[in-house]
């Protein structure tokens, strides 16, 4: 049986991950000139006040057609909400969400009457208000970002002190890859379906950085394993075999994460639905990497160290 050699084809996953990586990066450029943000920033981020309603289809008639946008977007421009966000949820758009500015008690209630009276009676008892201050996002987007700083700082250090810089920086280098293109995906979700990035956002990238992480330790391990016992073989050998040695594991346990994580996205209801389909993304994404990307880099990167080592010796005795 032929062994798989992740680094005969290192160009190709290399060249995979860059497409991704520019398509990431110009859906983020988009989404920031048009939401002055680089992901289409939720309440949690940006403040305000969140209401979503749902109709009441125990009327007759009164769920027979789906909401339409644009009647709620007149509605909220005669109270003067016309730069509101709004989206529709369910399968037969029945369930209406709109982010304002901050409105009190009297400007919702008179929000709410105003739907009911353009769009058709609602259920009281699905009504969801959020209200989020502006200090209060700033301080939760600042607050979350220093932790994921804080995270690769400490993967840096764990790792170098575990294993070596080199090992350190391709590590940090498949966490960014895995974190940038899942937030591409978030971002292109923002432009075409309206999807919105929360604190559970943050948290999810942060989960993935764990998991992709423990991958790349544990193929990492083989490779300085495999080195001290046959250091006399090529480095590209030594990573293929080590590939080999945890690939079975690799892909178990992310196949056995993600049917949960599947479960919770198509039945955890629309709160954790996003933040399940980001940590599908990015464990995924962390296996890839972990295989593809950071052993490929370190097996590049020693293997041309070596050869530069050899040619300066070289030099150096035709010198003499």
């Amino acid at each position: 049986m032929n062994k798989f050699s992740v680094n005969k084809t290192r160009i190709l996953w290399w060249i995979i991950s860059s497409i991704a990586i520019v398509i990431s990066l110009a859906a983020m450029g988009f989404s920031l000139a048009q939401f002055n943000a680089p992901l289409r920033p939720g309440l949690d981020f940006v403040g305000g006040t969140r209401l979503q309603i749902e109709r009441d289809c125990s009327i007759p008639e009164n769920c027979s057609e789906p909401i339409e946008i644009a009647e709620v977007r007149q509605v909220l421009e005669a109270e003067n909400l016309g730069n509101s966000t709004i989206q529709l949820l369910g399968d037969n758009k029945q369930i209406l969400a709109v982010r304002t500015q901050n409105l009190d008690v009297e400007e919702r209630t008179q929000l709410q009457t105003a739907l009911s009276a353009r769009i058709g009676k609602f259920n009281p008892q699905t009504i969801q208000i959020d209200s989020v201050g502006p200090t209060i996002g700033q301080e939760l987007f600042t607050s979350g970002l220093l932790a994921l700083i804080i995270s690769f700082f400490g993967i840096i250090a764990y790792l170098s002190v575990r294993f070596q810089f080199d090992y350190a920086l391709f590590a940090i280098l498949a966490l960014f890859h895995d974190v940038l293109i899942t937030a591409g995906v978030f971002a292109i979700l923002g432009l075409v379906a309206q999807v919105e990035v929360d604190s559970l956002f943050l948290v999810s990238l942060l989960t993935i950085i764990g998991f992709s992480v423990n991958d790349t330790v544990v193929v990492y391990d083989r490779i300085r394993e495999t080195i001290k016992v046959d250091s006399h073989r090529s480095i590209e050998e030594i990573v293929d075999d080590a590939v080999n040695q945890s690939l079975t594991r690799s892909i178990n346990t992310t196949l056995t994460t993600l049917l949960p994580l599947l479960a919770i996205f198509l039945f955890g209801g629309q709160t954790l639905k996003f933040f399940a389909l980001a940590l599908i993304i990015g464990f995924i994404l962390g296996a890839y990497s972990s295989i593809c990307i950071a052993s490929t880099l370190l097996s590049w990167w020693r293997m041309n160290k070596k050869n530069n080592q050899t040619v300066a010796i070289a030099d150096s005795a035709t010198s003499d």
